[in-house]
């Protein structure tokens, strides 16, 4: 779990240490539990909830902690495949991907090896992604009831900070900070 903290791998091998690059996007899936159908109303998980609960428990909580999207995603029903789509379209959702990125690299130009949200830590971070008074509140309630743990919190200003840029506005505010602890708690046993 190391690697995807630091962006580096350590090999140790006699006297000598040896670093290596690896920045990388994880990007993975599961099932909610072992047989799959534990959110499933249709069929019912026959051992739920310790199913997913042993099942997701497999997990590492350290590892967990540093996912910053969780979507759980529904079976679609065969009566739903059929309706056109009403989502941005792809050209639509790359215009704001562009736009979040300039915003990004101009707001990091200065800094060598900071190029995106994700690279930002410690002070400058909390420079660049403190919400307003009504978003800091809803963090601080969220770190509290659900025991976010202070990278947990750092990520959910990533993400919070990330969605501002992707809406356009340079100010991270309640809506940004509540959107990016929704994709913290989908998997809330797992903060």
């Amino acid at each position: 779990r190391q690697p995807i903290e630091t962006g580096e791998v350590v090999v140790a091998r006699a006297n000598a240490h040896i670093r290596y690059p690896c920045r990388f996007l994880l990007v993975a899936a599961a099932n909610p539990c072992k047989c799959g159908y534990l959110s499933e109303p249709a069929r019912a998980c026959a051992r739920a909830p310790t199913c997913g609960e042993d099942y997701l428990g497999r997990i590492s909580g350290p590892l967990m902690d540093r996912i910053d999207l969780r979507v759980d995603v529904p079976p679609v029903a065969y009566r739903d495949l059929d309706l056109p789509d009403t989502g941005d379209s792809s050209a639509t959702v790359a215009a704001r991907v562009a736009m979040a990125r300039k915003a990004q690299m101009l707001r990091y130009e200065s800094l060598p090896d900071i190029r995106v949200n994700a690279d930002a830590e410690g002070q400058l971070l909390e420079e660049v992604a403190t919400p307003d008074e009504e978003g800091r509140a809803l963090l601080g309630t969220v770190a509290e009831r659900f025991g976010l743990s202070a990278r947990g919190y750092h990520r959910v200003l990533r993400v919070a900070r990330t969605i501002a840029d992707l809406a356009g506005e340079g100010q991270v505010r309640k809506p940004h900070v509540a959107e990016a602890v929704g994709y913290r708690l989908t998997l809330a046993k797992s903060l």
